[in-house]
């Protein structure tokens, strides 16, 4: 049975949600689920603004269906190829044969690359600030390369004031009945999944992201419309704000994260103890993660928050412990910079898991590696319990 939301008098929220689904992209743990958004247009003629993933796909056709209400399927908008939202594309072209795909240039080989349909003949190429007439609406379109596949692109409804952003403004979480975030505590349940979704999917590509930013902000936005989670129809500023800071790869809190990989435990030991002598220096919400069992996608998110980082590793076949060397390249893969780091060593012979962890960072942009590293052979001794103090005392100074 179709299940459909009303965002304007003739335009419908046509997706639907995957709690089963493990792993976003086979890679990002989403407990709280995914939503795959699509939006159809009832105007002179209709548009459907992207389809969904194939997880969804019988969910996805009765509630296009229920809001044609047998009407045919003029138009379909493709903002973005990526399968989580064009897998049902070619089931789409089968039911409805005379659809006409409204696509940008680069848009064009992609969809040859997943499909065999004859898109040459039906293909509508539009290019920067192209505008499209439905009848009703207008829609002006504004290319979004790199945020985060080469042919994204955005569409603006320059009539009712909606930005159908693509993946720009998504965030992990299924929709739980209430569509638009002004219905959700959104700064409390959302916005830790929406970090963690920008970060992770979108993240390398910060100058392109600020370079889609300051064209949205010639716009008149009243409605955000993106392809994962909830709908914006109030205090986009606030959430524009945090594309902002996350994009430009500042801090968005002054705070301090503590990473460590401990392999029996002495590591950990030492990571405990700076994290209290912190607190007495009067740092707050200090967060601490064991990189062996929090995925990688949870501490980027919380790096590119945090001002301030602790690596803490032990020496493992004569490198950094395996689990926060992913967890390192991973930082660097995607692009963070403008932060402060500490690092802690620890083994029992042969320790180079500091100067190994310093090496991965400074290939990084902007990050200050503070000069005081703690080694600890095997076990902290009690006339090591200053040199942890000490470091204590630099982060602290760092951060004010």
């Amino acid at each position: 049975m179709y299940c459909v939301k009303n965002i304007k008098d003739d335009l419908f929220w046509v997706g639907g949600s995957d709690r089963r689904l493990a792993l976003f992209e086979n890679a990002y743990p989403i407990p709280n689920g995914i939503s795959y958004n699509s939006y159809l247009l009832l105007d002179e003629k209709t548009v459907l603004f992207d389809t969904v993933d194939r997880a969804i796909t019988g969910q996805f056709f009765e509630n296009v269906e229920s809001v044609l209400a047998g009407r045919t399927l003029d138009y379909v908008i493709i903002n973005h190829m990526e399968p989580d939202h064009c897998a049902t594309l070619g089931e789409l072209i089968r039911r409805y044969p005379d659809v006409s795909v409204v696509c940008n240039a680069k848009t064009i080989p992609i969809i040859k690359q997943f499909y065999e349909f004859d898109i040459d003949t039906r293909a509508v190429i539009v290019k920067e600030n192209d505008t499209f007439c439905s009848g009703r609406h207008t829609f002006t379109f504004l290319m979004a390369p790199m945020v985060h596949w080469p042919e994204v692109m955005v569409t603006y409804d320059t009539t009712d004031k909606i930005l159908f952003s693509a993946d720009a403004f998504g965030t992990f979480g299924a929709m739980n009945g209430n569509l638009f975030a002004d219905e959700l505590y959104f700064e409390r349940d959302w916005l830790a999944d929406a970090r963690r979704y920008y970060t992770n999917i979108v993240g390398k590509y910060g100058a392109s992201v600020q370079t889609l930013l300051k064209k949205a902000a010639a716009l008149d936005i009243e409605i955000l419309c993106p392809l994962h989670g909830p709908v914006w129809r109030s205090d986009i500023a606030w959430y524009v704000d945090k594309y902002l800071t996350w994009s430009s790869y500042e801090p968005e809190e002054k705070a301090v994260m503590i990473a460590y990989g401990s392999i029996y435990g002495n590591t950990e030991n030492a990571a405990n103890i700076l994290a209290c002598r912190l607190a007495d220096r009067g740092v707050k919400n200090i967060v601490m993660y064991d990189v062996s069992s929090t995925h990688p996608s949870t501490i980027i998110s919380e790096a590119f928050r945090c001002s301030h980082l602790v690596f803490a590793s032990a020496t493992y076949n004569g490198g950094i412990f395996s689990c926060m060397e992913h967890v390192l390249l991973d930082l660097k893969a995607h692009n963070l910079q403008n932060r402060t780091v500490a690092l802690l060593e620890n083994g029992s012979w042969g320790v180079t898991a500091g100067r190994k962890m310093g090496e991965i960072i400074s290939e990084m942009k902007n990050m200050t590696i503070l000069d005081e590293t703690v080694t600890i052979k095997s076990s902290l001794k009690e006339d090591q319990m200053a040199e942890l103090g000490a470091l204590a005392n630099l982060i602290v100074a760092s951060m004010n």
